[in-house]
């Protein structure tokens, strides 16, 4: 199996966690990328990766579910960190970067919480039948 068969087959197969997951995974990598192309004066790469993180802050926030009251508090974040990605794109600021990379890492790390406490209980559940 090559490796974009392996990629398209986890995403075909993933949940819709595990979705949210992969997309806070490549917003980091694209954001890494973006430091690195401005710390090598690349700037068109630099460019690429930051809308690159840009279309996956759109899209979280294009698909969240405006039902549930954390939507609110989450929806202004996303907000926020679109704006500063945009800054960063500008003004090439590596600190801006860090910023969002901080703020998505805690999403990411949050979302796996959320995921592993999720499989705790339906697997808990799952064992009473």
């Amino acid at each position: 199996m090559s490796i974009q068969a392996y990629q398209n087959n986890s995403v075909e197969t993933a949940s819709q966690g595990e979705l949210t997951l992969m997309l806070y995974n490549g917003c980091l990598k694209f954001i890494k990328t973006a430091k690195k192309a401005i710390e090598n004066h690349e700037i068109e790469r630099k460019n690429t990766n930051i809308q690159k993180a840009q279309k996956i802050i759109r899209e979280l926030m294009v698909t969240m579910d405006q039902d549930y009251e954390v939507a609110k508090d989450i929806m202004p974040l996303y907000d926020y960190m679109n704006r500063r990605l945009m800054e960063a794109n500008i003004t090439n600021d590596l600190e801006i970067l860090e910023e969002v990379q901080g703020l998505t890492e805690e999403f990411r790390d949050t979302w796996k919480e959320v995921i592993l406490q999720t499989r705790r209980v339906q697997q808990g559940q799952g064992g009473r039948a």
